[in-house]
């Protein structure tokens, strides 16, 4: 059993129950405070595994993304905040499991596929860190990698407004309104004898791009920022 699997097995019925009251709370936050609209729900599997790819403009992007879907996703989180047992349970029922920091990409790659291969939907931003303005930067190639890699479909994400509620740099959350609007799912290439080409990763991140740009575009325009 890897490490992530051995990490999955151990998740029982109260840490989704506090995933589900933690998650209900959020998004009941978002939708008073920062009059919080989605668009697109239809456009998110409802069984099976899938990677979440958001823009990524403010500290409130990743609870945004759990708004998404009443399905627990999963994110990565630095390995050192697991030293504290308690921490590291809250950690985890929030859906966040282990990366080493410093590592070899090597680790995240491998255990973002062992989340998907375990049919759990993973929330990966592929701009990297958080980034400012309405233009989407040039992706890095993880999110596209890992999707194809374990032959998932990317889901693109637009978020609107955020960044005026908490962006870059803030030490403070504004009341703004903000649109999320959800994509259609890009299907993963099919593999050549086993192998995934370069050449199919770079398309599919260059059409997660063009479509995020697309996305990002209309969730500013609606949010009015």
């Amino acid at each position: 059993m890897s490490d992530v699997e051995s990490y999955l097995a151990g998740d029982g019925r109260g840490s989704r129950l506090f995933y589900s009251f933690v998650r209900n709370l959020v998004t009941f936050i978002l939708r008073t405070y920062c009059r919080m609209r989605i668009e697109g729900r239809e456009n998110i599997p409802t069984a099976g595994p899938y990677v979440l790819a958001p823009v990524h403009r403010s500290y409130i992007d990743t609870p945004i993304a759990s708004a998404c879907t009443r399905r627990r996703l999963r994110f990565m989180g630095k390995d050192s905040l697991w030293k504290n047992r308690t921490i590291g349970w809250i950690l985890s029922a929030l859906g966040a499991f282990p990366v080493t920091r410093g590592s070899a990409d090597r680790q995240a790659v491998t255990r973002g596929i062992q989340v998907l291969q375990s049919g759990e939907p993973l929330v990966l931003f592929p701009e990297g860190e958080r980034k400012a303005g309405p233009i989407v930067e040039p992706l890095m190639d993880g999110a596209a990698y890992i999707a194809c890699k374990a032959g998932v479909p990317i889901v693109p994400v637009g978020i609107g407004g955020s960044e005026k509620v908490m962006g870059k740099g803030a030490k403070f959350i504004h009341p703004h309104k903000v649109v999320v609007i959800i994509g259609e799912p890009i299907p993963a290439p099919p593999s050549v004898d086993g192998r995934m080409p370069r050449a199919a990763v770079k398309e599919i991140s260059l059409q997660l791009h063009e479509r995020l740009q697309g996305l990002l575009d209309e969730a500013i325009r609606k949010a009015g920022s």
